[in-house]
C-alpha cells in the first residue's frame, strides 16, 4: 500500500509539471538506430562473392545488394592492432599511440584511455554497448597488469581474445568475458562469437535503448580451423588455400545466424549493419592484381571490403567507387546517428552524404593516410585517383641476420623430417610463416621467428627521427596495380602530395606516445591512482533525475566542507526517509542508493579523507584540479576492477565489506549518461522507495 501524499510530495509533483508540458509539447527526438559493426581479420579485397571472390558468402553478399558497397575501401592500417584503433577512434594509429600490432607480453603499448572511441560516444547518448571477438588493443598480463581493458574503453559487456584464437578458430581456449577466463570452448571461433553476442541480446533488460554491436571475428587470420564439410567445398582439406575458404565460409554462416536475431528483436530499418576487414589478406592470391599484401601501405595491403547496410535510410543496391575507409566509421556513425562527434582532431570524414546518395563525392580536409613505421613503403595517402607511398630512410632496425637464421633452421627441420613439401602444399614457405606450421619443432622456432620480427617500443626514438625517402606517386584510376611511378611525369602534383604526406606524418608522431620513454601514459595518472576516464560529460544520468526528484544539494555553501556537505545530505535523506519520500529513477535501484550514502558515509566521517574531498558533486570528478580527479562517470568497471582500482594508496583508508563493494558498483552503473529524452523520463518514472527492499 503506498503512503499518502503529503505537502512535501505534491510541491514536489508540481516541480515535475515544467518538465511534464515539455514531454507533452516537445515530442520526443528520433530515436537512432542499432549500430552492429562487422570485422574480418586478414581478409582481402578479393575474397567475398560480391567482391569478385572464390568464397560463397551468400549472406554479405545481400547485405551488399540492400545496401551500398564500396570499392574502393580501406582499412585503417596494413596490419591488426593499428587498424582496429583507427576505426574506434578515427584517428590515425599513430595519432593513437599504435605503431604496429600488440605483443602484451613484451610490450607497454596498448590503447590510451585518453581516446575517445566509438562506444564511449554511443554510450554517452544512450546506447548499451558490447564487444566480441578479437581485440587485440591491448590486454592486463602479469607483466603489464595495469593495461586497460574494453570496459575502460565504453564497452558495457565484453566477450573477446586479446589477439589470434589460441591454439587455432577450433575450440578455442582463451577467451575472456568481462574480464574472467572462460576456459575451452567447444566450436568454432565465429560461432562462439555470434552465440555469445546473441545471448547478450536476449538478455538485455531495456529493450527501447539502442546497442552497439562491435562483432571482431577472428577468421581468416591464422592459425587457421574450419569445419571439414566447408573445406571440401574449396579443396582437400589438408590445402591451406581450402581451409582459409572455408573460414570465410564459416564465417559467412555466422553472420546470417546474427542478422536473423537481429531482424527478431528489431525491424531492419533500426539497425546499421557495417562490414569490413582490419587489413588485406597475406595470401597473394586474395588481393586481385593490386601490389603487396598484409603489411605493406601499396593497396594490396589496405584495400578491403567496404559494405553499409540501413534499409529506408542509406542507398539500397548501389555502388560507389567513392574512396572511403575505416577512419570514416565514427565520424558516419556520428552523422547517421545524429550524434555530435568527439571534439578533438579526427582524420576521418562523414560518409553520410555518399551512403544517402546526396552527393557523389566526399570533401575531406586531408587524404586518407596510413603510417606503418616498419612497412615498405612504411607511409601512404590517396588523395582523389593518386596515391603516393614513402620509405623510411634508413635500415629497418631489425635483427636481419637472427631472422635470417631462424628461417634456415625451420626449413631444415621440416626437410630433415620430410615434411617440406607437406607443410608448404598449395603455399610457400614464407607464407606459412604467416600462418603456421603442424610441426611442433618447426612452430616453437615460428614463435621465436614472430618475435624477433616483431616491433620493439625500443626503436620509437630512431622512428621518430627517420627522414621520409623514395616517395612514389601512381594514377590508381589508370594504374590500380602500382606498376608506373609518375613522380616524374607530374611533378607538381608530386610535389603537392609530398608536402602533404610529410605534415601529415610530423603531426601523428607529434601526438603519439613513446612508449620508450618514462612519460606517464596518456590518460593514466600514477600507478597509486585509478586511470582518468572521460571528464567530458553532460551531465545526464539516472542519478542526476535521482538528485533533482529529491532536490538533494550538490554545492558547497560558503565556508562548507565537502565533509559538512555530505552530512547535510545524510540528514536530509533520513529526514525524507523516514517519511518514505526518498524516489529512485529507473536503473537506480536500493543497491545504487545505498552504494550513494556510502560515498557519504565515507565523506562526512571526520576520521577519514572521504570520497566527496576528491570528486565533487555532482560531477564526481574534479575538473579544475591538477592534474585532474578521475571522473566515476560513464566507468564501465567489474566488481574485481573496482575492488583493484580502490586498493591504492589514495583509498587505503577505506575499508570495505563486500557488500558495500557491491552497493558501490551498483552506484556507479547509474552514473552513465543519458539523453535529455530520457533523463526526462527517469524524472517521470521515479518511483517511491520501500524501506522493506525494493521500489515500488
Amino acid at each position: 500500500m503506498k503512503p499518502p501524499r503529503t505537502r512535501n510530495s505534491i510541491l514536489s509533483l508540481l516541480a515535475l509539471l515544467p518538465v511534464l508540458f515539455c514531454v507533452a509539447t516537445c515530442g520526443s527526438a528520433e530515436r537512432p538506430p542499432n549500430v552492429v559493426v562487422l570485422l574480418a581479420d586478414d581478409l582481402g579485397w578479393k575474397d567475398i562473392g560480391c567482391y569478385g571472390g572464390p568464397v560463397q558468402t551468400p549472406a554479405l553478399d545481400k547485405l551488399a545488394s540492400e545496401g551500398t558497397r564500396f570499392t574502393h575501401f580501406y582499412s585503417g592500417a596494413a596490419v591488426c592492432s593499428p587498424s582496429r584503433a583507427v576505426l574506434l577512434t578515427g584517428r590515425n594509429n599513430l595519432r593513437a599511440s599504435i605503431y604496429s600490432w600488440i605483443n602484451d607480453q613484451d610490450q607497454r603499448s596498448h590503447l590510451p584511455v585518453n581516446e575517445t572511441t566509438l562506444a564511449e560516444v554511443l554510450k554517452s547518448n544512450g546506447f548499451d554497448t558490447a564487444h566480441f571477438g578479437k581485440w587485440h588493443l591491448g590486454m592486463p598480463t602479469a607483466r603489464q597488469p595495469d593495461k586497460p581493458t574494453p570496459s575502460e574503453h565504453g564497452f558495457d559487456y565484453w566477450f573477446a581474445t586479446a589477439n589470434n584464437a589460441q591454439p587455432s578458430h577450433r575450440n578455442p581456449r582463451n577467451f575472456f568475458r568481462n574480464g574472467k577466463p572462460v576456459g575451452e570452448l567447444k566450436g568454432y571461433a565465429c560461432d562462439l562469437v555470434v552465440e555469445d553476442a546473441i545471448q547478450w541480446l536476449d538478455s538485455r533488460k531495456e529493450t527501447e535503448r539502442p546497442f552497439f554491436l562491435n562483432v571482431w571475428f577472428h577468421e581468416p587470420h591464422a592459425p587457421l580451423a574450419a569445419p571439414p564439410d566447408l573445406i571440401e567445398t574449396y579443396g582437400q582439406t589438408s590445402d591451406p588455400a581450402a581451409i582459409y575458404s572455408a573460414t570465410i565460409a564459416n564465417t559467412d554462416q555466422a553472420i546470417d545466424r546474427l542478422i536473423k536475431k537481429l531482424r527478431e528483436i528489431d525491424a531492419p530499418e533500426n539497425t546499421l549493419i557495417i562490414y569490413a576487414s582490419d587489413n588485406g589478406s597475406y595470401r597473394s592470391d586474395r588481393v586481385g592484381d593490386l601490389r603487396g599484401t598484409k603489411g605493406s601501405n601499396y593497396q594490396g595491403g589496405v584495400r578491403v571490403p567496404g559494405i553499409f547496410y540501413w534499409p529506408g535510410h542509406i542507398a539500397r543496391g548501389a555502388v560507389t567507387d567513392t574512396p572511403a575507409g575505416l577512419v570514416d566509421l565514427l565520424q558516419t556513425v556520428c552523422g547517421l546517428a545524429k550524434i555530435a562527434p568527439p571534439e578533438r582532431p579526427l582524420d576521418g570524414t562523414d560518409l553520410s552524404p555518399v551512403l544517402r546518395q546526396e552527393s557523389a563525392r566526399i570533401q575531406r580536409k586531408q587524404p586518407l593516410f596510413w603510417a606503418l613505421p616498419l612497412a615498405g613503403p612504411a607511409f601512404a595517402i590517396r588523395e582523389d585517383q593518386y596515391a603516393m607511398v614513402a620509405h623510411r630512410d634508413g635500415p629497418i632496425p631489425k635483427d636481419q641476420e637472427a631472422l635470417t637464421q631462424i628461417k634456415r633452421r625451420i626449413e631444415e627441420v621440416l626437410r630433415s623430417k620430410g615434411i617440406f613439401e607437406k607443410e608448404t602444399r598449395s603455399s610457400t614457405f614464407e607464407k606459412q610463416l604467416f600462418e603456421g606450421f603442424s610441426d611442433r619443432d618447426a612452430e616453437r622456432l615460428r614463435g621465436q621467428f614472430i618475435r624477433l620480427n616483431q616491433f620493439h617500443e625500443s626503436w620509437i626514438p630512431t622512428l621518430r627521427k627517420a627522414d621520409l625517402a623514395g616517395f612514389e606517386l601512381y594514377d590508381l584510376e589508370a594504374d590500380p596495380e602500382q606498376k608506373v611511378d609518375l613522380s616524374a611525369r607530374l611533378p607538381l602534383v608530386h610535389a603537392r602530395l609530398k608536402k602533404t604526406l610529410q605534415k601529415l606524418v610530423e603531426s601523428a608522431y607529434r601526438d603519439a606516445h613513446d612508449w620508450s620513454s618514462d612519460l606517464p601514459i596518456p590518460g593514466a595518472e600514477a600507478s597509486s591512482t585509478p586511470k582518468v576516464h572521460r571528464l567530458e560529460t553532460t551531465f545526464r544520468s539516472p542519478f542526476d533525475a535521482f538528485l533533482y526528484v529529491n532536490r538533494i544539494p550538490t554545492e558547497l555553501e560558503q565556508g562548507e566542507s565537502p565533509a559538512e556537505l555530505a552530512g547535510r545530505i545524510l540528514g536530509r535523506l533520513a529526514n525524507q526517509e523516514g517519511r518514505v519520500l526518498v524516489k529512485l529513477p529507473p536503473k537506480m535501484d536500493l543497491m545504487g542508493y545505498e552504494g550513494f550514502k556510502f560515498v557519504l558515509e565515507e565523506s562526512a566521517a571526520e576520521s577519514i579523507r572521504g570520497c566527496l574531498q576528491c570528486h565533487s558533486l555532482p560531477k564526481l570528478g574534479r575538473v579544475d584540479s591538477t592534474p585532474p580527479i578521475p571522473s566515476l562517470r560513464n566507468r564501465s568497471l567489474s566488481p574485481a576492477e573496482l575492488k583493484r582500482a580502490l586498493s591504492t594508496k589514495v583509498h587505503q583508508a577505506t575499508a570495505m565489506s563486500m557488500t558495500e563493494l557491491d552497493q558501490l558498483h551498483a552506484f556507479m552503473n547509474t552514473l552513465s549518461d543519458l539523453p535529455d529524452n530520457d533523463f526526462r523520463n527517469s524524472i517521470l518514472k521515479a518511483t517511491v522507495l520501500d524501506l522493506n527492499g525494493d521500489p515500488q
